[in-house]
């Protein structure tokens, strides 16, 4: 008996492993919107058995149902916005785009994506780097009087997260309703856990998606990169800067990044608190409503702004489509600035596209995003870009962690978003896209800056790398749908 199974427990397996293969691309089939990604995960899953079926259903499948409950609480955020001066605003919004005619489309695209309209009367403040955006978020929350919402993909247990453990704690208890919320993966960068010194104190404190295998899924799918604060809900802090001391320079980390992160003031605000509010609903279940989450804004300066949340939801793929319409509407210039740069092939097209008409299409990137495997499959891409003229440059300072964009010195995409499959197709993020002058005459300084830094990279240079170099890099570009 036991020597026929034996005999037969390989014709078993193969029979198990045909029908969980069989599934997997069934399922594969009918959900995966990218040709790409399904032919690379039925071949994952045909050619390693059960391997591959174990990892698919592990990390292939968007488990995330959230569109329910975001319905819910937009229908309430469409109540608060009936009550302004609509046909005002849509006026003003009207004379506006009226004296910028080139970005009317633009301004359309994120309407018919979002369902937000382009708000005016906002400010926006930069912050090059921690040492300045976390002394300005901490003189925040310590003036907070209602409510401090916080969003962020880490919030480390350093020298950055004890000071706004310390903020947050004095705001709580002058009876400032506080809630936080870190992503289950980013939350366990250090050690002990932010959000369990959080509960200690009593602060209301969630992890978004927690995972309870977190270094054999340090980068699985489906995390929360955003990064939003919201202070009263009048003064919101987003971008690309998370809450740790790799970000602040001055205290010489070991692992040193610069970032930008930006405070606005104004009516996109509600915008920035609508997104927390639906992260924070999923997350611990409790529904932020009121005055004290969302009391009436007045305008505060002279950018017009809307936010842009992105997701494998019902937001998904928003943020890839702004951006192929910001690159359509280009005539003049596009400088971008990355620290992951693994486009699909319609945005690559699309900005080999503009450089082709005359743009002066630029892409700000790192040296070294210190993980080997982007750093291979993107020199692959560069080659395709240069060709058509687009220029890419690198710099060897710190690694820029910034996510920047600039159209025609005129529109503005902030945020949390790289231009990586995991950014565009996988995470949670939350841009904002501003349209302004003077706002965007500021970050093209900043991207001056970085010009003055990085060094061209050119032709000669890919086509010099040795063979195994090429050969590395290009086996490495076959696992872009998985990066």
């Amino acid at each position: 008996m036991w020597d026929q199974v034996v005999r037969a427990w390989p014709y078993l397996l193969a029979v198990v492993n045909t029908a969980l293969a069989l599934s997997a691309t069934i399922h594969i089939v009918l959900r995966k919107r990218d040709h790409r990604a399904a032919i690379g995960w039925t071949g994952l899953v045909w050619l390693t058995p059960l391997i591959g079926t174990f990892l698919y259903f592990l990390l292939g499948i968007n488990r995330i149902q959230r569109k329910a409950l975001a319905l819910e609480l937009q229908e309430a955020w469409k109540r608060r916005t009936d009550q302004l001066p609509v046909a005002e605003n849509r006026e003003r919004q009207r004379a506006f785009v009226d004296r910028h005619p080139a970005f009317r489309g633009l301004a359309r695209v994120g309407y018919q994506l979002t369902g937000r309209p382009l708000l005016p009367g906002n400010s926006v403040t930069s912050f090059r780097n921690g040492d300045l955006a976390f002394p300005a978020m901490l003189e925040a929350i310590e003036q907070a009087e209602t409510s401090v919402a916080v969003l962020s993909y880490i919030f480390d247990h350093d020298r950055v997260g004890r000071p706004f453990l310390q903020a947050l704690k004095r705001a709580q208890a002058r009876d400032v309703e506080v809630r936080v919320l870190v992503d289950g993966v980013g939350a366990r960068y250090s050690r002990p856990p932010m959000v369990k010194r959080l509960r200690a104190e009593g602060i209301e404190a969630r992890l978004f998606l927690p995972t309870r295998i977190p270094r054999l899924f340090k980068y699985a799918n489906l995390r929360n990169h955003r990064k939003v604060m919201v202070i009263d809900g009048r003064i919101g802090f987003t971008g690309g800067t998370n809450l740790r001391e790799q970000h602040q320079l001055a205290l010489h980390p070991a692992d040193p990044a610069e970032c930008m992160h930006f405070r606005l003031e104004g009516p996109v605000v509600e915008q920035l608190q609508e997104a927390f509010v639906i992260d924070w609903a999923f997350a611990a279940g409790e529904k932020l409503d009121g005055k004290t989450w969302f009391p009436s804004i007045e305008p505060q300066g002279s950018v017009w702004a809307r936010g842009i949340p992105d997701g494998p939801d019902e937001d998904f793929e928003k943020l890839n489509d702004v951006l192929q319409g910001a690159l359509a509407t280009a005539r003049q210039t596009v400088w971008i600035a990355t620290p992951y740069f693994l486009p699909e092939a319609s945005l690559i097209a699309a900005l080999n596209g503009a450089a082709l008409r005359g743009v002066d299409v630029r892409i700000y990137l790192p040296e070294d995003t210190k993980i080997p495997l982007i750093n291979w499959a993107a020199t692959t891409l560069y080659p395709s870009l240069l060709e058509k003229g687009c220029r890419i440059f690198c710099s060897s300072a710190s690694f820029d962690h910034a996510k920047l964009m600039i159209v025609d010195d005129f529109w503005s995409l902030i945020g949390s978003s790289n231009w990586d499959p995991r950014s565009l197709r996988l995470n949670f993020e939350f841009n904002v896209e501003c349209y302004n002058e003077g706002f965007a005459k500021e970050l093209r300084e900043l991207f001056e800056t970085k010009d003055r830094a990085a060094r061209p990279v050119c032709l000669e240079e890919l086509a010099e790398r040795p063979l195994p170099i090429r050969l590395r890099d290009g086996i490495a570009r076959l696992l872009i749908p998985y990066l």
